[in-house]
């Protein structure tokens, strides 16, 4: 017997390339998991951006031309040029659509298609949560991963709040990266991911305040139950995400509480002027009783 005759046949593996990668997906793929995703994700854009038409819910339309002429008005989200009043919502979700309004001109088109590309977004992070939620390999996750990216694409209000420029949008977006990170943490147990989750939540506070905090029960649930790390670990990775979610939720609403009175916008929404105030009544309690606008 040869020494060739000793060596273990085997057949080598080409990867593919990046763009290969991106548009077929892995060799060890299916041929059509990948085909699928760009298939949903061109669905999803259709839906969200054809014939967008009108200036959507003029109340925030006003806010995002202010913020073209003025950045002290786009800061606060202020509805006029001059800071008189601020929107009742923070800004962040305006941010995004007043930058597009600003690089390319206020229209219906700069002011939603940032709007139509969160909503796609939302859509691939969905697939890749699921997928990467079943073990390598498995044919079940690239199933379950497309069927829960259609599902989301066609839900109505899903595709009615991704034409319009209310902040809904950028709030899913925002939410569903933060899922996506818990689910990370929960996989691989490391902190970081788990940190980046509770920033995404503090983001997300800041385009609808409370109704971000929605998830945070289940994403604190989950973690003590299922991380791979001691329980020691949990308490305090949790602890420290915690931190996270207090600075990143609450700096805007420190540097208005700061910001002199008389230099900045009325608080929209609030009885006394106070971004507090917003919080726990018109965007707080308020939602409880029925007493503020979605």
């Amino acid at each position: 017997m040869t020494a060739t005759a000793l060596r273990p046949a085997h057949r080598a593996v080409e990867s593919r390339s990046l763009p290969a990668r991106l548009f077929l997906g892995a060799e060890e793929d299916p041929r059509w998991s990948r085909p699928a995703l760009w298939a949903v994700l061109v669905t999803a854009f259709v839906l969200y951006a054809w014939a967008l038409s009108g200036n959507a819910n003029a109340y925030y339309a006003a806010a995002i031309v202010s913020g073209t002429h003025s950045w002290k008005a786009f800061f606060f989200g202020a509805l006029d040029a001059g800071s008189f009043i601020t929107v009742d919502k923070p800004p962040l979700a305006l941010w995004v659509m007043g930058l597009s309004a600003r690089i390319f001109g206020y229209n219906t088109w700069s002011m939603l298609i940032p709007q139509a590309l969160a909503g796609v977004a939302a859509v691939g992070l969905v697939f890749s949560a699921v997928r990467r939620a079943f073990p390598p390999g498995a044919r079940a996750g690239h199933v379950a991963a497309p069927a829960a990216a259609v599902v989301m694409t066609l839900t109505p209000i899903t595709v009615a709040i991704n034409r319009d420029n209310n902040p809904d949008t950028v709030l899913v977006l925002l939410l569903v990266l933060a899922a996506w990170f818990c689910l990370e943490s929960l996989r691989t147990g490391r902190l970081r991911s788990l940190l980046f989750a509770a920033l995404f939540v503090g983001l997300a506070f800041n385009t609808k305040m409370l109704q971000a905090y929605l998830v945070v029960p289940a994403f604190g649930v989950a973690y003590l139950a299922c991380a791979r790390v001691s329980w020691l670990k949990r308490v305090g990775h949790l602890l420290a995400a915690g931190a996270v979610l207090l600075v990143s939720s609450a700096w805007w609403m420190v540097i208005v509480d700061l910001w002199p009175a008389e230099s900045r916008p009325y608080i929209g929404g609030s009885t006394d002027n106070s971004v507090w105030d917003l919080v726990i009544g018109y965007n707080g309690l308020g939602r409880i009783f029925g007493q503020g606008r979605p």
